[in-house]
């Protein structure tokens, strides 16, 4: 794939003033960039038509069977201006095999590792003026594939395409970072075993829909999922991996288990957290456990994390029977906090990469 070229026509680019204007408070992904980038793939000749293109409505057949059948995956990562100007991405190796892992289960053909990176640094370095400055501003980069083939039988598609769009984005949840309350879905699952719940795929987030809307209406700000087979064993919120913190250190978190996305900041903050010298315990978590856990002191934090919000502490739980967990004025945790800013700083370029996390893609010099 080395030797793939993208083709590139400009894009009508917005006016100076105008995208700067956006820039200031881009909120999250209310607007998008001025060019995208697309790969299209069909089994006879792989991938091909590698393009950078202006930014638009992508044409479907009504026919399409990604409409019919949901055979999509997609990703999430972020790149950052630095405080002398140099624009990074962050660990776009991982977000491209990930892509591949939900390809293998969605049946989409797997696109190199290195076609990917390559497809995300085409469109930030044609679109880097988009990348803002703002304090916990980024560029969200959206990389998705979706089958591309005009076909209503049910079989895997033997056309696809690849494409990478891109956003500014502040703050993911309104208000910045502050504790939020959670509520325990019970009756309503996201994935069950055998199912796709490891793959980064629509269909999760689709199943997540109504309980996050059942959840906003007591207050909430997100869900969280038990097994499908359980009422108590934790998986996962609607869109972020969950931790918890003990008082003696050691954090938290639901193992892998073929229900769970396997996060790119999850993985990053239990390596920060290791590095510290914290264990770690990736094992079967339960709600009870932590009201437990919370009440008698055992458990003093709990927060969320992903790549559109970080880290987000967690303050309460909440179910159909009242509050299951509430920290109160001990959240947010101040390991939460920790993590987070040292997580931020190497995004950002205010603290040392030692792992080589942050990618250059575009220098200021």
């Amino acid at each position: 794939m080395s030797e793939l070229t993208f083709t590139r026509t400009p894009a009508t680019r917005l006016p100076d003033a105008e995208r700067e204007e956006i820039l200031r408070d881009p909120g999250f992904c209310k607007r998008f960039t001025d060019h995208m980038v697309s790969i299209v793939w069909d089994q006879d000749t792989g991938w091909h038509d590698a393009e950078v293109l202006p930014y638009g409505p992508i044409e479907l057949d009504p026919a399409s069977s990604v409409l019919h059948y949901g055979q999509e995956i997609f990703e999430g990562l972020k790149a950052y201006r630095h405080p002398n100007g140099d624009i990074v991405v962050f660990r776009p190796e991982a977000n491209a095999r990930r892509l591949n892992e939900s390809a293998r289960r969605l049946a989409l053909p797997e696109l190199p590792e290195e076609l990917f990176v390559r497809a995300v640094e085409e469109l930030v370095r044609v679109d880097a003026d988009w990348v803002p400055s703002g304090e916990d501003q980024s560029l969200y980069l959206r990389p998705f594939m979706i089958a591309y083939e005009n076909f209503l039988g049910v079989r895997s598609a033997e056309r696809a395409r690849f494409l990478v769009i891109a956003g500014p984005a502040g703050s993911y949840f309104t208000g910045g970072v502050k504790p939020v309350s959670i509520w325990l879905s019970e009756g309503l699952s996201r994935a069950g075993h055998g199912g796709t719940g490891a793959a980064k795929c629509g269909g999760n987030y689709a199943a997540s829909l109504l309980p996050t809307r059942i959840a906003q209406e007591h207050g909430c700000a997100q869900v969280l999922f038990t097994d499908s087979n359980t009422d108590d064993t934790i998986d996962e919120l609607g869109g972020m991996n969950l931790f918890l913190v003990r008082a003696d250190g050691t954090l938290v978190t639901p193992k892998l288990n073929g229900n769970i996305l396997d996060g790119v900041t999850r993985r990053s903050l239990i390596q920060l957290a290791r590095d510290r010298g914290h264990a770690v315990e990736e094992r079967d978590v339960t709600v009870g456990e932590w009201r437990e856990g919370a009440a008698d002191g055992t458990i003093t934090e709990a927060f969320a994390c992903g790549t559109a919000a970080v880290i987000t502490p967690i303050g309460r739980l909440v179910g159909e029977e009242g509050v299951i967990v509430d920290f109160g004025e001990r959240a947010p945790g101040e390991l939460t906090m920790s993590l987070r800013e040292e997580l931020t700083g190497i995004q950002f370029g205010t603290a040392a990469d030692r792992h080589g996390w942050v990618r250059p893609v575009v220098s200021a010099a």
